[in-house]
């Protein structure tokens, strides 16, 4: 069954705005590393944001720190992905995952549970 599920995709101009929403069971969202990862067109997927659900440490890739922030709504078991000044380059399917390994700070890119992914279009 669907364990993550992800909203606020779509298309923007660039130098717009978007949010994306990830919310998730109770028992997966408590007390874990959880976020935001992106594969762009012929690129590999990579980290964006992940942060702790219970107020630990937050990881920001170089290329969207500045620009995106990560955050959390405990009462709706629900991470965000705020989104500004978009680029072009910035074009990719966001995925939502959580339980996600961290070493020295980073994620690893290995996580227990995925969503669907939703579509950010950056013109």
């Amino acid at each position: 069954h669907v364990q993550l599920v992800e909203s606020g995709g779509g298309a923007v101009e660039a130098g717009g705005s978007l949010r994306l929403s990830c919310a998730a069971p109770e028992g997966i969202y408590r007390r874990t590393f959880m976020g935001w990862f992106r594969q762009r067109p012929g690129k590999e997927r990579e980290a964006v944001a992940i942060t702790g659900t219970n107020g630990g440490a937050t990881y920001t890739s170089d290329s969207v720190k500045g620009r995106f922030t990560i955050s959390l709504d405990n009462a709706k078991n629900t991470v965000y992905l705020e989104m500004n000044s978009l680029k072009p380059e910035d074009t990719a399917m966001y995925s939502c995952a959580a339980k996600c390994a961290m070493v020295s700070g980073r994620p690893t890119g290995a996580c227990t549970y995925w969503g669907q992914g939703t579509q950010v279009t950056v013109s």
